[in-house]
């Protein structure tokens, strides 16, 4: 009988859930490494994520930290920390994401609350199975300023521009990355080793800088 592929991600989405219940799932899923929790207004969408999902978000984790320490940028990465806003009803889980511009701000936190803390200036998102529920008006709304997204088949990245986000063809956080190139690499993984793989990076990093 021949093998069946597990999905990359397993979704959920639940309506008219309270903001205290949101919280309380939160915290009873604290240990719950592979599942997120994303919530809009009274929707909640529980995401359950597979090794199709995680490898990308990895490679686009570990692309990011290249580049930024081959461009000498300070970064703090806070993985899928919780973010949320109860004043404004939104909360998530990034699959990745990092401080940038504002490393130095929260370098050395145990927390991070968005009604004091800067958002994440750089959010990776792998969506391959198409989320029920847009993220994007949450990243808006607390105002991240650049997104990776990944679909299963490219990378884009997107940059916030008042309350909506366009697509960019560049990375505005951590240049001279693109979308384009992104994609590339993020294949390019698929088939090589992580030595070939790390060594491809840095060298076309260096090379783009000189």
């Amino acid at each position: 009988m021949p093998a069946t592929a597990a999905p990359p991600e397993q979704r959920v989405v639940l309506e008219n859930v309270s903001w205290d219940t949101y919280e309380r799932l939160l915290q009873e899923n604290v240990e719950s490494v592979g599942t997120r929790f994303t919530y809009d207004g009274g929707l909640l969408e529980i995401m359950v994520v597979g090794v199709g999902h995680e490898n990308p978000n990895r490679t686009l984790a570990a692309l990011a930290e290249i580049v930024a320490e081959e461009t000498k940028r300070d970064f703090c990465r806070t993985g899928s920390t919780t973010f949320k806003r109860r004043d404004l009803g939104k909360g998530f889980e990034p699959d990745s994401c990092y401080y940038l511009q504002n490393a130095a701000r929260v370098r050395g936190k145990d927390e991070l609350d968005l009604n004091n803390d800067p958002p994440p200036d750089l959010v990776i998102e792998v969506d391959i199975t198409r989320s029920s529920l847009n993220r994007f008006p949450i990243f808006g709304a607390v105002g991240v300023p650049e997104v990776w997204r990944y679909d299963g088949e490219r990378v884009r990245m997107y940059r916030l521009r008042g309350t909506e986000y366009e697509e960019i063809l560049a990375s505005g956080a951590l240049p001279p990355l693109t979308a384009e190139r992104a994609t590339l690499f993020l294949e390019q993984s698929k088939t090589q080793t992580s030595t070939e793989w790390l060594s491809q990076v840095r060298e076309w990093v260096r090379a783009s800088i000189r």
